[in-house]
C-alpha cells in the first residue's frame, strides 16, 4: 500500500487512541534504515510512521553536499516507492525541528509538498514536528522571567505553521518542556533543568487552546513525564507517566468531553514495559524508536566483523574474502537486526496486527 493519505492517516491515530496503541515512529537516515523499518512493520502486520531528522537528512544527501532538504526529500521519495509493496500503511514523519531550523528545513519540505498537491499529488511528508521547546522566557525590566512567554512564542510559531499545513493535509507535531539527553541536535541536554522535564496541565491546556485556533486541523503533542534521549539503565530515567493522564483531565474540564491530545513519547529507551503501558492508556499514540535501532543496525554489523576478522580485513598479505567486506553482506544482517528491533517495537507498543488496511 502507497503511504497513507492524510484521511487515512488521520484514521490511524484515532484507532491508536480508542484502542490504546501507538505505532512506533522509527528514525533513519538512509534507504537500508528505511527498509528495516517498513519490513519490521509489514512483517508484524502494523501500520507505522517513519521519520527523518535534519541530521538524518543531512547524512542521507552524503558528505560532499549535507543538504538536509535534499536527503530528506530522497529519503520521502524512496519510501513511497517502497511502501507500496507492502500490504500496511505508514505515515513519513520529520524529527525535531528547531526554531533556528525552520526556514532551512521544515518550511522548505512543507513547500515541496505544496508542490506536489498543487499539481495533483499527496504531500511527500504526512507530518512534521516543530519542536519549539527550547524557546526561553523572556526576562522582564528587573531581569526576572516572565513565566509563560517562551511557550507563547513556540505556540506563535507553530499556529501559522500548521495553519498552512492543514491546508495540503499534513499534520503537525510540537513539544511543551524539554526532553533531556541529546538525541541527533534535539533540544535537551545532560544539564537540562528537572522542572522542564515535566510539562504541566496548564502547559497542556494552553498548548490546546492554541492549536485549536486553526479549525478542523490534526496535531499531536510531545508532552514531557521525566522522558530523557539517548540509552540509559533501567531505573535511571524517572517518568512520571501520570503528567499525561492529569494533563489529559485538564483539557477535558477546560474544553469538553471529548477534548483531548494524541500524545507522543519521546526518549522511550530504558523504560520499562509496564511505564510505556501506562502511557498507553493516557493517550500516547506515537513512540519515537531512534537509540535502539542504531544499536540493534550497528551491532549486527559488529557482530560480522568481529566473526570474520580476517575475511574482512586484507592481513598479513592475505587477499581477504571478497564475500565478506563487500558492503552488502553486512548491511543485509543490520537490516534483519533493525527489522526485528522494529518488531519487538510493536509488540510493546500493541500495534502488531492492528493495520488498517484492506486488500
Amino acid at each position: 500500500m502507497p503511504v497513507a493519505n492524510y484521511k487515512q492517516y488521520c484514521q490511524m491515530l484515532d484507532s491508536a487512541q480508542r484502542g490504546h496503541y501507538a505505532y512506533p515512529a522509527a528514525n533513519v537516515t538512509s534507504e537500508v534504515t528505511a527498509n528495516a523499518a517498513l519490513w519490521g512493520f509489514a512483517q508484524q502486520k502494523s501500520d507505522g510512521i517513519v521519520q527523518v531528522s535534519t541530521g538524518g537528512g543531512e547524512f542521507a544527501s552524503g558528505q560532499g553536499i549535507k543538504d538536509s532538504v535534499l536527503g530528506a526529500i530522497s529519503i520521502a521519495e524512496h519510501i513511497h516507492r517502497v511502501a507500496g509493496r507492502y500490504n500496511i500503511y505508514v505515515a513519513i514523519h520529520t524529527d525535531h525541528c528547531m526554531p533556528e531550523k525552520l526556514n532551512s528545513f521544515f518550511v522548505p519540505l512543507v513547500e515541496e509538498s505544496e508542490r506536489r498537491v498543487a499539481a495533483g499529488g499527496m504531500p511527500l511528508f504526512n507530518s512534521h514536528m516543530f519542536d519549539g521547546s527550547g524557546i526561553e522566557d523572556e526576562l522582564d525590566k528587573d531581569g526576572k522571567h516572565i513565566t509563560g512567554s517562551g511557550l507563547k512564542k513556540n505556540m506563535d510559531l507553530a499556529v501559522p505553521l500548521l495553519e498552512r499545513m492543514s491546508k495540503i493535509g499534513q499534520i503537525i507535531e510540537v513539544e511543551a518542556g524539554v526532553v533531556g539527553g541529546e538525541e541527533d541536535g534535539a533540544a535537551g541536554s545532560d544539564d537540562t533543568p528537572s522542572a522542564k522535564l515535566y510539562t504541566t496541565p496548564k502547559d497542556m491546556a494552553y498548548v490546546y487552546k492554541r492549536l485549536s485556533e486553526v479549525a478542523g486541523a490534526r496535531y499531536m503533542f510531545a508532552a514531557t513525564f521525566g522522558n530523557v534521549h539517548g540509552s540509559y539503565k533501567p531505573g535511571v530515567v524517572k517518568l512520571q507517566p501520570g503528567i499525561l493522564r492529569d494533563g489529559q483531565a485538564r483539557l477535558k474540564k477546560d474544553f469538553g468531553k471529548d477534548a483531548h491530545f494524541d500524545l507522543v513519547f519521546h526518549g522511550g529507551s530504558g523504560s520499562s514495559l509496564e511505564e510505556i503501558h501506562e502511557t498507553l492508556n493516557y493517550g500516547v499514540v506515537k513512540m519515537n524508536v531512534d537509540t535502539d535501532m542504531q544499536y540493534a543496525f550497528s551491532r549486527a554489523i559488529a557482530g560480522h566483523f568481529f566473526t570474520h576478522y580476517e575475511g574482512v580485513l586484507k592481513i598479513d598479505g592475505e587477499v581477504g574474502n571478497k564475500k565478506l567486506y563487500d558492503p552488502r553482506a553486512y548491511l543485509k544482517l543490520a537490516e534483519t537486526a533493525m527489522a526485528n528491533r522494529t518488531k519487538e517495537a510493536c509488540d510493546a507498543l500493541r500495534s502488531t496486527g492492528k493495520t488498517l488496511f484492506k486488500a
